[in-house]
């Protein structure tokens, strides 16, 4: 794929590849769900939350968005980030050693109680973060309560931002959990561009990238939508296959057949062949 990459980036004059498969912060795409889902951190984040809740499809860009938001935040913020958590067991201890606790020894939550008390002193509040905390049990859940009853002298606590699936809020909503749920302050979730979006986000990828937006025709944004869902992922894996078919093609631009001759080869393995009706 490397050969194919420098032959599409030859024939469109791309300085890079526009669509490359690593979450990338500097290529997020503003879509009004994107904006939102931001707001609702910063929201949160300011508000002192104690919980907040960010879900969406896999794909969706949530961890791109995460990526930003923790880029923009000041010194005043100390962060703990848990981007692989366990299902059960020992997630205080996981989360003292995302702070830099990894010396502390003896209770995990008297070591987060101590550290909370020496960030507050020197005026900062400290955001424990758990990317794909679809992962997490309800046992790692119960002990992320607790950790919730942590405040120091001033009356601020550790809070949390959760980042993960959709599993991850069909886990918090059961009826045992209910003290966790109601310690979650708001919430948002992520989901696929719009029609129009997809047109935008494909433009802008390519230009970012040193090319010319007309690249892809407007109908070829359309088919890339409808065998994406619109889920910022998906459109990148296929409009990379597309562009490497039209340069070998040697073709000006990608058009609607060329992403249809793409789906027809069956190596866009995301396909849903029930979703889309087939009609690929």
């Amino acid at each position: 794929m490397e050969q194919a990459d420098e032959r599409y980036l030859e024939h469109f004059g791309l300085a890079a590849p526009p669509f490359g498969p690593a979450p990338d912060p500097e290529c997020l795409y503003w879509s009004a769900a994107h904006r939102m889902a931001h707001a609702v951190l910063d929201f949160g984040l300011v508000s002192g939350a104690p919980v907040t809740v960010l879900t969406g499809e896999i794909g969706s860009g949530k961890t791109t968005l995460l990526a930003h938001f923790l880029g923009g935040l000041d010194a005043g913020v100390t962060v703990g980030l848990l981007a692989t958590p366990r299902r059960d067991g020992e997630i205080l201890a996981r989360l003292c050693a995302a702070f830099g606790l990894k010396g502390a020894a003896g209770d995990p939550f008297d070591a987060l109680g101590a550290f909370l008390e020496t960030e507050a002193q020197a005026d900062r509040r400290l955001l424990a973060v758990i990317d794909e905390a679809q992962n997490l049990g309800p046992a790692a859940l119960e002990d992320l309560r607790l950790m919730g009853n942590l405040a120091a002298t001033t009356g601020g606590g550790i809070q949390l931002l959760l980042v993960g699936q959709p599993p991850l809020l069909r886990t918090i909503r059961a009826p045992d959990l209910a003290p966790f749920a109601q310690r979650v302050a708001v919430g948002r979730h992520l989901g696929g561009l719009a029609l129009d979006e997809v047109g935008g986000y494909i433009a802008a990828r390519i230009l970012m990238a040193g090319g010319e937006p007309r690249i892809f025709s407007r109908q070829a944004a359309e088919i890339v939508h409808r065998a994406s869902g619109g889920l910022p992922r998906l459109v990148n894996q296929l409009c990379d296959l597309a562009l490497t078919y039209a340069a070998a093609a040697d073709a000006a631009e990608v058009r609607r057949a060329t992403v249809i001759e793409v789906l027809r080869d069956g190596i866009f393995f995301a396909l849903d062949p029930e979703a889309t009706g087939g009609e690929f």
